[in-house]
């Protein structure tokens, strides 16, 4: 399997503690929201850009983790554009990407297991309560952005089997095996993980 998306650096986001990374995500997504105003959207999108590419990541690469969500992004804001305003429409690309491309800045300078060890210190008083198990919760999101990467992956060699035999490559045609690959995968995790007693339950 592929590494994680963590890269090394000295930058300000990987200096900064895991839990001060996850209080800015969290009040960046507020005030994004709490705002629709493109004189404020604009440059909070090319600060999250700048923050992004300063943790040292390559312009390509830094494009190539979040262009399936981009994607998404820009059909969500066209479908904005014909049923609202074109107004409407920029103020959802803006707040969806500065939002994404902050994510991605925040994941590219935390490793994984920082990640679940923060996840687990902070859920600790709910499972107190009985509320949930934080030590599953926390794998389960590291699962997830472990995945990431092998996702990427998976659909790259996808595509390139379908270029290999002079077939367009389309999202109806691609979608399918990358959804089976990633069940089989899931699955063998999921045994995995059973086998070792991970899970209480």
């Amino acid at each position: 399997m592929l590494n994680g998306l963590d890269i090394e650096g000295d930058s300000l986001l990987h200096r900064l503690p895991v839990r001060g990374k996850l209080a800015l995500l969290f009040t960046a997504a507020i005030g994004l929201f709490a705002v629709a105003d493109l004189r404020l959207l604009v440059p909070a999108l090319a600060l999250a850009v700048a923050l992004y590419l300063s943790t040292g990541i390559a312009p390509a690469e830094a494009f190539r983790r979040v262009r399936f969500v981009l994607i998404t992004i820009l059909l969500v804001a066209t479908a904005n554009w014909f049923l609202h305003s074109p107004h409407e429409a920029l103020v959802v690309f803006c707040r969806l990407c500065a939002l994404v491309v902050l994510a991605a800045a925040v994941t590219a300078t935390t490793g994984i297991s920082a990640f679940m060890d923060e996840i687990t210190r902070l859920l600790a008083p709910l499972e107190r309560l009985g509320l949930v198990r934080a030590a599953d919760v926390s794998l389960a999101v590291g699962l997830v952005i472990r995945f990431v990467p092998e996702i990427l992956s998976r659909y790259g060699d996808i595509a390139e089997a379908h270029r290999a035999r002079g077939l367009p490559v389309r999202l109806t045609t691609t979608l399918v095996p990358l959804i089976i690959l990633t069940l089989k995968d899931a699955d063998t995790i999921a045994m995995a993980i059973d086998a070792r007693g991970f899970r209480r339950h």
